[in-house]
């Protein structure tokens, strides 16, 4: 595992349980833990986290991770999704896409679709999202309408809240949103770290005619701090299918219809 990989994947070890020890880490790494030090030391210095005796915690100011740090773990998990919700978009939607490694794939999806990528003088899609760095990406195709909702910028996940988000979002419609999240529990529904993503998230859902969680499978079973919703707000959960039958049945039965992306057999996993 390269360097810059294993940073990637320190950092979303540290998303998902707040903090870890060394010797854990390098544990779920299968690194040393002389590795595992100088790497937390690097995270440090880049205030992504901060070192603790024996081990580190997530920075005070960061309760998401920037894009391009986590941009290479599970990669392929998450480019099966981006297909698979590709698939259900109709030419001449309006999607809704949240900020997220996720739907930033599903929106490189749209854009390659062989329908929705062929030169128009008009657009062939209308994507909403409050990401940064998603509209960046899609402001050079002239084959897609962008929107981009106003608001706060949060330096770690390039996404868009506050008032102005939600004042643009009450006055919209959406024919389906792609919704991201960092957990993802059959009980509780989708969660993020952050309380004003979260809300944003539940806004653009509930204005969208068909709302859809999305996240890849290490999610499930996972709870974090802010609270989206479940199956009153959702109307499909996709993931991976790495995805436990168990955990898909548990989702089933809470009324939340699970769908699995198949892998595509060309690539080795990518996770």
């Amino acid at each position: 595992m390269k360097r810059h990989e294993r940073m990637n994947a320190l950092l979303e070890l540290l998303g998902e349980r707040g903090s870890m020890e060394v010797e854990e880490a390098a544990t779920a790494l299968e690194v040393s833990a002389a590795t595992t030090r100088r790497d937390m030391d690097a995270l440090a210095e880049q205030q992504l986290l901060t070192r603790t005796r024996g081990g580190a915690v997530l920075s005070a100011v960061t309760y998401d991770l920037p894009i391009r740090y986590k941009r290479g773990h599970h990669v392929g998990a998450k480019q099966s999704l981006a297909r698979a919700a590709a698939a259900m978009v109709e030419r001449g939607s309006v999607v809704g896409l949240s900020g997220g490694t996720t739907t930033t794939e599903i929106a490189r999806a749209l854009v390659t679709r062989a329908d929705l990528a062929e030169p128009s003088p008009q657009p062939h899609l209308t994507i909403v999202t409050n990401a940064l760095n998603i509209a960046y990406e899609l402001a050079v195709r002239p084959q897609v309408k962008t929107v981009l909702t106003g608001g706060v910028a949060h330096s770690r996940t390039f996404e868009l809240t506050g008032p102005y988000s939600e004042l643009m979002l009450g006055e919209i419609t959406v024919d389906i949103a792609f919704i991201g999240a960092n957990g993802m529990d059959p009980r509780t529904g989708a969660t993020v770290h952050d309380e004003a993503e979260g809300r944003i998230n539940g806004l653009m859902a509930r204005h969208a005619e068909r709302a859809v969680v999305v996240t890849d499978s290490s999610k499930a079973g996972v709870r974090c701090f802010a609270r989206i919703g479940g199956p009153e707000l959702f109307d499909t959960f996709l993931t991976d299918s790495g995805l436990p039958e168990p955990m898909r049945r548990k989702f089933e039965e809470q009324g939340l219809p699970t769908v699995l992306a198949e892998p595509d057999p060309d690539e080795d996993g990518g996770r």
